[in-house]
């Protein structure tokens, strides 16, 4: 380290802050000695600092890959206010501002330069970063890498690899809920020494945790007393579903708590208009989604109230975590009514895939040769499957290692010239303007917009594919033209080739099956935790491994709070008229609603691929016995199917 800038000196004199705070010191030590590491913060630790630091001391640019937008253009906004060189490129931008960033990154102006993950589906992206020196790599929200986990995303467990072909000086990985199994896959996954592993604990003493089992009737008396008698200041309530939060804002709002509502369905104006006065307000209550709050830094959130239960132990211990940053007292209250449990069961059935389905495509991806491309999206739509459920699954077989990824390519490329081409090429020496002459004759000119395709003009001109994309990049980051892509498809190559499909297709079955099951439980995890005589937040932190060694004393277990019981969980055997319905909808045979699990899936509100084609999911029955449990309405479904003389696959193959 000698000669270079001293970490508290720069904690001072760029960041302003007078000491680290806990586990921050850590962390930036082994990163600085060159050891990848895991920081397993609470929400609100301070993990930024923890790479914001070591970027401005370590050669190359750090790379931080994040699915939170939000939170990348609020610590770009800081980062730049401090003078440091900080970007993010998302489908946010405008193409000027993207542009200007492949321009920086081209030229190595950049210190910290912010993606989600799905940026590494770009050919041009990875191409640029192979060319990039790159000291540290940072992955946030890193439990999405773990199958254990419960947020598990494909794309995750595809960083590990890059990372290394793209000799990455060293690794961050970050968190604020993971469990020790988790923790374990995340440090097996990057190679992190279990001495660089710094978690500094999940203990919140400034929260006041309630769980609180009601009838639903009395669930909004309940949170509208607890939000009057709580501290005054700022509070999320959050719902599970759309609808509910806009209900719920109302009658707030005629309660006269000032409330607005907060999901995935409003206009992105609203939405950041809603967030912004949030921030900027002392007080004021928003009812909202999980779409709310991932990477929302305030720190004086009073109060965090759950009108319906959290999926799981790892998303109430993020949300919870937004509360009381600032270290003053705040409540935190679970409501918990035994009537969600369906509608939380059910979003843990939409992706487990039908057996036919997964069969169909095992022998569809079997069929093809040595080396192939597909479109996830055709996948999608031809076998009833999610996209990310695809993915997902083309990832299992390459973790099986069934197939390698050859990587992301888009079949078409579209451009707009900014000048003419005689200009363009003026600019180039003799070879070079030749070789765009010829790559200029392949394009079709449309209205506005030239397109090639890559494929086809690679065979016509005899050049290398990648040859092509590194020369419409390197016009674009002249500003010699506007580039866009279409068409994506992933490339893969087979390391072997199974003789026989079944065995394949019924391990993956049974993969996400586990999947299901994992889901389910961790719902019941939530309703032990809601049913506990004993102190709550003791039981919490078990969960992620810490041992508190006695009760907090300020949950409402250990405050000696009046608990109501459980309440029972309703009868869920289907009706006549359910009954009735369920045999209208199979005599309108919709090929999209052909199979036991593709009925199910429509009558509890669950879209697919099909449904949304077929627009069923705009039928008023789409989602008529939502409040009902899966299971009950899948046998229900299988049964009807069955009687209907279809047998257990339907009317025909997934379309």
């Amino acid at each position: 380290m000698e000669g270079k800038p001293d970490p508290g000196s720069i904690l001072a004199n760029v960041f302003g802050f007078d000491a680290f705070r806990p586990g921050q010191e850590d962390v930036i030590g082994h990163l600085l000695a060159g050891r990848s590491a895991l920081a397993v913060f609470p929400t609100g630790g301070g993990k930024s600092l923890c790479y914001q630091l070591p970027a401005l001391v370590l050669e190359g640019m750090t790379l931080v890959v994040s699915p939170l937008i939000a939170l990348m253009k609020d610590q770009i906004d800081y980062l730049l206010s401090r003078g440091v060189r900080a970007a993010r490129l998302d489908s946010s931008q405008s193409g000027e501002e993207a542009r200007q960033v492949w321009s920086d990154l081209r030229e190595g102006r950049l210190k910290l330069l912010y993606v989600a993950p799905e940026r590494f589906a770009s050919e041009r992206f990875l191409q640029r970063l192979r060319r990039t020196a790159i000291g540290l790599m940072v992955i946030d929200e890193a439990h999405c890498i773990s199958e254990w986990g419960h947020n598990f995303r494909p794309d995750y467990m595809k960083l590990a690899r890059l990372a290394a072909e793209l000799r990455v000086g060293r690794v961050l990985a970050l968190t604020a809920t993971a469990t020790p199994p988790v923790a374990e896959d995340i440090r097996k996954s990057f190679g992190i020494e279990r001495e660089a592993y710094v978690n500094t604990g999940f203990h919140r003493p400034n929260l006041t945790l309630r769980v609180t089992p009601v009838e639903p009737r009395e669930r909004e008396r309940r949170l509208v007393e607890r939000l009057r008698a709580g501290p005054p200041g700022a509070a999320i309530v959050y719902v599970t579903l759309q609808k509910t939060a806009e209900q719920m804002a109302a009658r707030l709002s005629e309660c006269g708590i000032a409330a607005r509502a907060y999901h995935a369905g409003l206009p992105a104006e609203e939405r950041h208009a809603i967030q912004d006065a949030f921030m900027k307000g002392k007080d004021g209550v928003v009812v909202a989604t999980i779409a709310f709050g991932m990477g929302i830094d305030k720190a004086d959130i009073r109060a965090v109230c759950h009108y319906n239960p959290p999926k799981s132990l790892e998303n109430y211990m993020q949300e919870i975590g937004r509360a009381g940053r600032d270290g003053k007292p705040s409540d935190c209250e679970l409501f918990f009514c035994s009537e969600d449990l369906n509608t939380l069961e059910n979003f843990s059935f939409g992706d487990t895939p039908d057996p036919e389905a997964v069969r169909g495509l095992v022998e569809e991806l079997l069929a093809l040769p040595e080396t192939f491309d597909v479109s996830l999206h055709e996948l999608s739509m031809r076998w009833d499957i999610r996209t990310l459920v695809v993915s997902t699954l083309l990832t299992y077989l390459e973790l099986d290692g069934v197939l390698a990824s050859t990587g992301p390519r888009y079949n078409e490329y579209s451009f707009q010239p900014r000048r003419g081409s005689a200009e363009i090429l003026a600019g180039f020496d003799a070879e070079r303007a030749a070789f765009l002459k010829r790559l200029f004759s392949r394009a079709k000119k449309g209205r506005t917009w030239f397109s090639i395709d890559l494929a086809e003009t690679a065979a016509a001109l005899g050049e290398p594919r990648e040859r092509l994309v590194a020369a419409l990049n390197f016009l674009e980051e002249r500003g010699e033209l506007v580039l866009k892509v279409s068409g994506l498809r992933h490339g893969y190559r087979f390391l072997k080739k199974p003789a026989e499909s079944g065995a394949v297709a019924a391990a993956l079955q049974e993969r996400f099956e586990q999947a299901e099951r994992r889901d389910l439980g961790r719902i019941r995890q939530v309703e032990t935790l809601a049913a506990a005589r004993d102190c709550v937040t003791r039981q919490v932190l078990a969960y992620f491994g810490e041992d508190l060694g006695g009760p907090c004393g300020h949950c409402d277990r250990c405050l000696g709070e009046a608990v109501p019981a459980m309440p029972d969980r309703p009868a869920d055997a289907l009706g006549a008229e359910e009954r009735e319905l369920l045999r209208t909808l199979c005599g309108e045979e919709h090929e999209a609603l052909a199979t036991p699990r593709q009925l199910a899936r429509f009558l509890c509100g669950i879209a697919s691929p099909a449904a949304s084609r077929a627009k069923l999911t705009r039928d008023q029955r789409f989602g008529c016995l939502a409040q009902r449990r899966f299971a009950t309405v899948l046998a229900a479904a299988a049964e009807e199917l069955g009687q209907a003389g279809c047998g257990p696959g339907g009317f025909s193959s997934p379309a």
